[in-house]
């Protein structure tokens, strides 16, 4: 038995979805910002959470911007005076979020058609803590474990000076997963899809990059010159949520050995009704699975994303986004545990979205994922619903959204999740007789933002 639970802790990394169906990014577009700002979500957003450029540099000058210094309690330093800085009420807000998720075929065992009242609740400190200091910091409440627990956390500084005559931002940036720090939403955290369920089969095989979401702790420098050329480099160390410190690597599938760095370049060009970007970001990491000592499996993900956003008919706004991530591994610690096998890995990953915004109240977007790399009957092991026959991590589909907002602070959304291969292949896919269709899944919500 604990021989199983190793196994199964060990195989922790690789025991996620394609990162644009499982992990759901976060609101960004919080009722805080707005009140900080006086303007409306609009203001910085297309729609939630999709940036516009006031938004990404809202994000990239640290959530200060204000709208009435009367609202800012103030205090002048000196020498032996301290100086005050500081919103006069807490940038507080709150989300309720309850939905309905049915798959095709029902999970064995289980009642098909769930409805979750709440999905969650989350409650965010977001805006500014000082003239340079802010945060998008965000604390979940999730029904299916009943409890609290940290989200998608951003605290950063940030100032201004020029160089070559040119406006340069610079900052400073602690955060608790790699891209959470993007300005576009190209990136695993805030891409598509906007809103997802928490409970419905998802593929197995994901990139590193794309998977350590609240289980990290890093800090790290960014720049934008001009307006244009954007830097971004940080470093990261396990930081296992509900687990003691300092940290002893038991039953965690990854344990970062050092430091796994993260870098992240991206250009971008402005026009009147066009906003281009094309970039790249990766990561390399080193990790013990299981403990923090010992043989090594090695990682290095790569990726080149690019996002064009073009307004239409005054109001109406085409996005056209998409990234690939080609991740290269070599699973030593793994291979010795009998995990997985000797030799190099690869996984490719890729994700491509096109969304209309009918203005900023009604939103169809249509994404297509696909992730294919090496065959490893010892990494994808076979298994009811959730595992591989054939040892082949091959999955891909598509995703269609449609949002209706009939206030900026109210999301309905109606998603369908269609998958033409699962785990390997598109019909019995884990030996036991499950397709990769049995797990399309409806997944209808409602977001409240107050």
């Amino acid at each position: 038995m604990k021989k199983v639970t190793v196994l199964l802790a060990l195989a922790f990394p690789f025991m996620v979805v394609l990162f644009a169906t499982v992990n759901p990014p976060r609101v960004m577009a919080v009722p805080s910002f707005a009140r900080q700002t006086g303007l409306p979500c609009s203001g910085c957003h297309y729609t939630p959470p999709e940036l516009n450029p006031a938004g990404r540099r809202f994000k990239l000058l640290a959530y200060v911007d204000r709208a009435d210094e009367t609202k800012v309690v103030k205090a002048d330093g000196g020498k032996k005076r301290a100086a005050l800085d500081l919103l006069a009420s807490l940038p507080l807000s709150a989300m309720f979020e309850t939905s309905f998720t049915s798959t095709k075929s029902p999970v064995p065992g289980t009642q098909n058609g769930s409805v979750e009242l709440p999905q969650d609740i989350s409650l965010f400190l977001s805006g500014a803590w000082t003239s340079h200091v802010g945060s998008f910091v965000q604390v979940t409440y999730d029904v299916q474990d009943d409890h609290f627990g940290i989200d998608n956390t951003d605290v950063r500084y940030a100032n201004k000076t020029t160089l070559g005559g040119k406006e340069l931002v610079f900052g400073l940036d602690a955060n608790n997963g790699p891209t959470i720090e993007d300005l576009w939403n190209t990136t695993p955290t805030w891409g598509y899809s906007w809103v997802a369920d928490d409970w419905a089969p998802t593929p197995t095989a994901a990139p590193i990059i794309a998977s350590l979401g609240q289980d990290v702790a890093g800090v790290g420098g960014y720049a934008m010159w001009n307006n244009h050329l954007y830097l971004d480099a940080a470093m990261y160390r396990s930081q296992h949520v509900g687990a003691s410190q300092p940290n002893s690597g038991t039953d965690f599938g990854l344990n970062i050995r050092g430091v796994a760095p993260y870098w992240r370049v991206a250009y971008q060009q402005l026009t009147g009704k066009t906003q281009y970007e094309i970039g790249a970001y990766g990561m390399h990491m080193r990790s013990s699975p299981g403990a923090i000592t010992g043989l090594e499996d090695d990682f290095t993900d790569w990726a080149v994303d690019a996002q064009i956003d073009r307004t239409l008919f005054k109001t109406d706004v085409l996005s056209l986004r998409g990234t690939y991530i080609r991740e290269n591994s070599n699973l030593a610690a793994m291979a010795a545990l009998d995990a997985a096998s000797p030799g190099s890995h690869h996984l490719n990953t890729i994700m491509a979205n096109a969304e209309y915004h009918f203005g900023n109240r009604v939103s169809g977007t249509f994404g297509w994922f696909d992730t294919h790399g090496t065959v490893d009957p010892l990494l994808y092991t076979p298994g009811d619903v959730s595992g591989s026959a054939n040892g082949d991590p091959r999955s891909a589909g598509y995703i269609a959204n449609f949002s209706y907002w009939p206030w900026q602070n109210l999301e309905l959304s109606a998603q369908y999740t269609g998958y033409t291969r699962f785990n390997g292949t598109a019909f019995n896919y884990d030996g036991a007789g499950r397709d990769a269709k049995s797990n399309n899944t409806v997944y209808l919500v409602a977001r409240f933002l107050f």
